[in-house]
């Protein structure tokens, strides 16, 4: 494989790598804050770090592997990076209203649909591809 295999993925991987430690950072100071080392403890503040990089871990890495196997099927790369963007925006989106509140938001809910619209769309990109062969 050469130098570019996955560039564009490589580099939406690593924004959302770049989010997953910040979202971790959070979860530790609020462990360390309140002292809480298992569980969220009945902690509001805990509990929304917690779920905010819980559901990055859930949601990301899938996304993220799908638009991988666009790029190795030979998706054109503007269409790629539109992937990548729209998956960005929509996982600080959901990092941010998660954040904010465990029940529902504005951006937790933007954030998750625009995460389902990655994983469709790569998803039927791939198909499409995969049948035009």
């Amino acid at each position: 494989m050469n130098a570019s295999a996955f560039a564009v993925t490589s580099l939406y991987a690593a924004v959302l790598g770049l989010l997953a430690a910040l979202l971790t950072v959070r979860v530790i100071v609020n462990r360390v804050k309140t002292g809480v080392q298992a569980g969220d403890g009945g902690n509001a503040e805990l509990a929304q770090a917690i779920r905010a990089h819980a559901n990055l871990a859930e949601q990301g890495p899938f996304a993220i592997i799908l638009i991988g196997l666009a790029e190795a099927g030979g998706l054109p790369v503007p269409a790629l990076h539109a992937l990548g963007l729209v998956l960005l925006a929509g996982r600080f989106a959901n990092a941010w209203g998660l954040s904010r509140s465990l029940g529902p938001t504005k951006p937790r809910q933007l954030g998750a649909g625009l995460t389902l619209l990655v994983v469709v769309a790569a998803s039927i990109a791939i198909l499409v591809r995969s049948f035009a062969r």
